[in-house]
């Protein structure tokens, strides 16, 4: 099926911490998403495979996304080569999107950089026509989205533009705790990380706020583009 926006992250849980609000916000005005998890993030200090696999569907359930896929790439260790490369490019002339929501160019976590460009480059190959596919014994017709924009994890990369999720905020922390294995749990004996803490899941919150309180609303979501986004009307702008 075609969608609006596929949106892809290197684990289950980027997708939600980086642009939930937005993918919320979307589904509300009739735009369908697809959401693509590259690993299943079986190196992960906490939980397993398994059990974020159960709470990536609890998530995408309260997201109200069509649909959500794994890949099955291997976490920690999964290149940006050709291999890999077509493996996306199924799903993005599968899925047909015109925006591609995918992970920061740069952060802590050296598979969320490494997806991005992996993401970005099968967008790019995606839209050549000598580049075959085959879905179920069918070539694939050529597809490039319109847009390809990555949203902000660990770091405070300054982005190019944001999205209003005030309306959506909580909703968006909701999706966040669905994954209970990875986040702040006061009675979890399991190793801490630098995501498990209070601080942590606050941080997503005022980060937001604080993106919201600069450009003139309640809470807000970053974008960084590649190339210069535009507008049809300053009546777009908020």
């Amino acid at each position: 099926m075609k969608v609006d926006i596929l949106a892809f992250g290197s684990h289950p849980d980027d997708v939600e911490l980086g642009c939930a609000g937005s993918i919320l916000s979307a589904v509300k005005e009739g735009k369908t998403v697809g959401i693509v998890d590259l690993t299943r993030g079986e190196l992960g200090t906490r939980g397993s495979a398994v059990i974020r696999d159960e709470e990536a569907k609890k998530a995408a359930s309260i997201l109200g996304v069509s649909f959500r896929k794994n890949l099955g790439f291997r976490d920690g260790f999964f290149i940006n080569d050709e291999q890999h490369q077509l493996e996306v490019i199924k799903l993005i002339r599968l899925h047909q999107p015109d925006v591609v929501l995918c992970n920061s160019i740069d952060d802590r976590h050296i598979d969320h950089p490494k997806g991005s460009a992996l993401v970005s480059n099968a967008c790019f190959l995606s839209g050549l026509v000598k580049v075959e596919t085959k879905f179920k014994g069918d070539i694939q017709q050529a597809w490039r989205p319109k847009q390809v924009y990555h949203y902000i994890q660990w770091k405070d990369i300054e982005p190019d533009f944001v999205v209003d999720i005030s309306a959506h905020m909580n909703q968006k922390m909701e999706c966040i705790k669905a994954y209970s294995s990875q986040f702040f749990d006061l009675n979890s004996k399991a190793p801490q990380t630098p995501i498990s803490s209070q601080n942590f899941l606050e941080s997503v919150r005022y980060r937001a706020q604080n993106l919201g309180r600069l450009s003139g609303v309640e809470a807000a979501e970053g974008f960084t583009a590649e190339r210069v986004p535009g507008i049809q009307s300053f009546n777009n702008l908020f």
